[in-house]
């Protein structure tokens, strides 16, 4: 008796290839997820989101000079300035240039929060720069920015 394969693909067949090209799919996501964004990726987000010039001034970060560990980073990002319907911190956008999304998180507010402050904790691949974008009612803005140096990286180092 002679056995002769059938030249159809089965059932087990497909499945262990459909398998395999799913995860080649999601190796090469993350394998695109590991670059790090640059200081331009990072300034063209943020001016994406708030449009003009940014000055100096007004906007303070206050984060460690040295993070031991970049998964959660502590920083204080505090925008000067009264907060009355004349004249208030409309939002805050907050980037880092070598994660591997620039975007860090991005605040709005209105005269009734009392002060422009925001505290958070941010996660970061490598040492960096935080960058922070406050955006005046009046469509002001001012910038300011602050280097972390990261000794163990958070987004997998």
């Amino acid at each position: 008796m002679t056995y002769r394969r059938s030249s159809t693909l089965g059932r087990r067949v497909v499945l262990a290839r459909a398998g395999g090209y799913g995860l080649a799919a999601i190796a090469g996501v993350l394998a695109a997820r590991e670059a790090a964004a640059t200081p331009d990726a990072a300034r063209d987000w943020l001016a994406a989101l708030a449009k003009g010039a940014a000055k100096d001034g007004k906007v303070s970060i206050k984060a460690p000079e040295i993070a031991e560990n970049g998964n959660a980073v502590p920083a204080t990002v505090t925008v000067e300035g009264e907060m009355t319907e004349k004249s208030y911190v409309k939002a805050l956008h907050i980037a880092a240039d070598g994660n591997p999304n620039p975007g860090v998180a991005s605040f709005t507010f209105t005269p009734l929060a009392g002060k422009a402050e925001v505290q958070l904790r941010v996660r970061l691949s490598q040492t960096q720069k935080l960058i922070a974008v406050a955006e005046m009612n009046d469509g002001s803005l001012f910038v300011a920015s602050r280097e972390v140096k990261v000794t163990i990286g958070g987004c997998g180092g």
